[in-house]
Formats: structure tokens, C-alpha cells, sequence
């Protein structure tokens, strides 16, 4: 009941901590990789790719090693995605995992064949040690003479040197291009393939051949897994924790609005009201993003606040230095926006190189805390160049008085 009230009074995406989500448990196959390390690690970084293409997913993602006692080769590999209460629509959100290998053919391939006709593709391929892992990219390509649609694929620096090494080595034997344990080409090695890159020719049509390489460039997995388990999980911290965060923003924005009419006066007023815009603005694109709210994230909204008031302390600050001077309320707001410009323009500035620091360099949870600080931060600058500089303007006299200048002014300042 509490997990609905929530959906309904704030209908956002929220992460682990606040309302829970699903874990998805898998057991990857790592009994024919050297470096089950590196593997596992490949292959967390893949599934990552996959379930937060832009960062603002939130997943927390563990890979486990398997015991030593138990000397099982599988390791786990557990997925947690906030928000999802149907296990089967949490896992179609993993989508598909393709896994991509490139086989030599083993010398008796024919006569393990012919001795065991249901004889399964590993006694018959050698691995090369050539996988997904490896892979940086693939496109659609088309045949110049046949328009038939080609798959083609690229490798880092470390695929490409392998691929080169195995195209050397193994001139005039197949080499099996494997997806999903399936074999979709057996091209014979004609010579050695310096650039790392490769084609795989079929009888599919376009859109196959734009799905094969959609869930390539999503990741390729370095090693087979299979699900073997998912569970619901509770969130960490709850109604609670998201409650006092609301209030807390709500309790922030009224005494900051107070503060700002009460020192600034009508200007005070109209920030406030731009203040409005700021948050309606930074909420929409919070969903539209779509962005997963956790509580570092909130906190990170809330800070931001705060910060989008900078801006129009600096221009009022600089008006009221105009208007000291004895200059018309119109030009001293002209002169105020103009003067603040360059200071409003290099704090953000810092500020938004903070955040994509900490977005690129942090954690799942300070990701989230970057993410919002960082889209607070350009909106804040957005309203308050625009959405104020409009208000103000909207509501400057042309023709002046005491009572007007009064109403322009701040602090003790007549």
C-alpha cells in the first residue's frame, strides 16, 4: 500500500533504496576462459551497457566469484533494477545477450562426425579465444554487386591483434563465426587480416541484419550465462527517506521565497515565481530522461535549488548597485543583467564541469547525485536568464515614483 501511494503522489522512477525493485540472478559459464577475472568483469561492464545505455538507470550490478572449496567453474552475476515488481518484465528489460565466438575447425573434424553424427560444435571447434569481449562495434553493410545486406564488424586493439594473429596463423582453414551457439558462417581464411575488421554474410534480410547487429553493439557477451534465479527485493530506505525529502525541498522553497520577497521585494517575487518554472521544468525533464530518482539523487534536486537562487541574488545585486546611482529602473535592470552575466556564466560553468566529473568518474549513487545537480544546474541558468529577465521586464514601470523605486530596491536600501 505504502509502494502505491507513492506511484501516486510522485510519479517518477525511483531507485533500489527507495522502492525496491527485482534482482536477477544468472550463472555464467566460465570453465573455458583463462582469465575468469577479466571475464567476469567484461561481462558486468556489458550487461551495465545494456540495462543503462545513458547512466540514469541506476542498477546496482555484483559479479561473484564461485567458491574454491566447492571448485564450481560458474560464477554469479547478480542484476538489481529498481522499480520493477514483474520478475518476467524485469528480465525482457535485460534483452537479449547475444554471445559471439569465432572457431577454428578441428583437423578431424570429419571423422569425429562421421564416428558421432550428433556430435555438438564444441568437440568439432577449437575456440580461439576471439569473443564478444572484443568487439567495439558492428554496422549493416550492403553487397556493391548483390545489395545483399552484410553484417559488418570491428574489433579493439586487443581483438584486432588476436584476429590478425589467428587469420596469420591459420591461413586456408574455416573459421566458424558462432552467435548464440549457432553457426551463421564457416568463411575459409585466405589470407592474414591486419585492421581488425570482419564480415559476416547470410540469407537474412535487412531487418534481421539490423537486429543481429542492434544486440552486438549492446554487448556481445564475452562468456555464456544462463538466469537461474529472481527475487523482489525491498527498498533500503523507503517512504520515509523519499517523505522527508519532499518535505524537506518543499520546507526550503517556501522559507527561500520568503527570504527572496522579503529582502529583494518585487523582484524577490518574480525570482520566486522563476523559481516555480525551475522546478517544473527540472521535473519534466527528470521524466522525460527518463531520470531514477535515489536519495542522493533527491538530495542532489534539492541542493540544486538553492543554487538556481545564485543567479538572481548576482542580478539584483548589480541593479541595486545601478539604482544607487540614480539610474531609471529599466536601465538599471538592463545594466544588472549585463553586469551579472559573466559571473552567473563561469559559476555554472564550474558547477556543470563538477558534476560531469562526478558523473563520469563516481558511483552508481553519486552518478545519480551528478546527474540531477548537473541538469539543475543548466536549467537554473536557463530561468534565470530568461524566465526572470522576462518577469522583470513584464513588470518594470516606465514611469517612476518613490513607491516604485521602494519596490525595486533591497535590504535597507530606499
Amino acid at each position: 500500500m505504502v509502494e502505491q501511494r507513492l506511484e501516486a503522489r510522485f510519479p517518477f522512477r525511483f531507485g533500489l533504496d527507495l522502492v525496491g525493485g527485482t534482482a536477477l540472478v544468472y550463472r555464467a559459464d566460465t570453465s573455458k576462459v583463462a582469465d575468469v577475472d577479466e571475464a567476469m568483469q567484461s561481462l558486468k561492464e556489458v550487461i551495465e551497457r545494456r540495462v543503462n545505455a545513458f547512466g540514469v538507470s541506476e542498477p546496482v550490478i555484483q559479479a561473484e566469484r564461485a567458491g574454491l572449496i566447492s571448485g564450481n567453474p560458474s560464477n554469479r552475476l547478480i542484476v538489481e533494477l529498481p522499480g520493477y515488481k514483474d520478475m518476467e518484465e524485469a528480465k525482457r528489460s535485460l534483452g537479449e545477450t547475444p554471445l559471439l565466438e569465432f572457431r577454428l575447425e578441428n583437423p578431424k573434424a570429419k571423422e569425429i562426425i562421421t564416428a558421432n553424427p550428433n556430435v555438438s560444435i564444441d568437440e568439432v571447434l577449437i575456440p580461439t579465444g576471439l569473443t564478444g569481449q572484443y568487439l567495439s562495434r558492428a554496422r549493416v553493410e550492403f553487397n556493391q554487386t548483390t545489395g545483399a545486406p552484410i553484417i559488418g564488424l570491428e574489433f579493439n586493439k586487443d581483438g584486432g591483434d588476436l584476429f590478425a594473429q589467428i587469420t596469420k596463423e591459420h591461413v586456408g582453414q574455416v573459421l566458424a563465426i558462432i552467435l548464440d551457439g549457432a553457426i551463421i558462417q564457416e568463411p575459409t581464411i585466405q589470407e592474414e587480416i591486419k585492421d581488425g575488421k570482419a564480415q559476416i554474410t547470410g540469407s537474412y534480410t535487412a531487418q534481421e541484419a539490423k537486429n543481429i547487429v542492434r544486440n552486438l553493439n549492446y554487448g556481445a557477451l564475452p562468456v555464456p550465462i544462463e538466469n537461474i534465479g529472481a527475487q523482489s527485493i525491498g527498498a533500503t530506505l523507503g517512504a520515509s527517506a523519499l517523505n522527508s525529502g519532499v518535505r524537506a525541498g518543499i520546507i526550503g522553497f517556501i522559507v527561500l521565497s520568503l527570504f527572496l520577497m522579503l529582502w529583494y521585494r518585487l523582484p524577490g517575487m518574480v525570482a520566486s515565481m522563476a523559481l516555480v518554472s525551475y522546478i517544473i521544468l527540472s521535473l519534466i525533464t527528470f521524466k522525460l530522461i527518463p531520470v531514477t530518482l535515489t536519495a542522493a539523487g533527491l538530495a542532489g534536486f534539492i541542493l540544486s535549488i538553492g543554487m538556481a537562487v545564485d543567479a538572481n541574488v548576482l542580478i539584483f545585486e548589480r541593479t541595486k548597485e545601478e539604482l544607487k546611482k540614480g539610474k531609471a529602473i529599466n536601465d538599471a535592470l538592463h545594466e544588472g543583467f549585463s553586469r551579472a552575466w559573466l559571473s552567473i556564466r563561469d559559476s555554472n560553468i564550474a558547477s556543470i564541469i563538477t558534476a560531469v566529473v562526478l558523473f563520469w568518474l563516481g558511483t552508481s549513487a553519486v552518478k545519480g547525485f551528478a546527474l540531477t545537480l548537473g541538469i539543475g544546474v543548466l536549467v537554473s541558468m536557463f530561468t534565470a536568464i530568461t524566465v526572470s529577465r522576462a518577469f522583470l521586464f513584464a513588470v518594470a514601470p516606465r514611469n517612476e515614483n518613490g513607491i516604485k523605486r521602494f519596490l525595486f530596491s533591497n535590504g535597507f536600501h530606499k
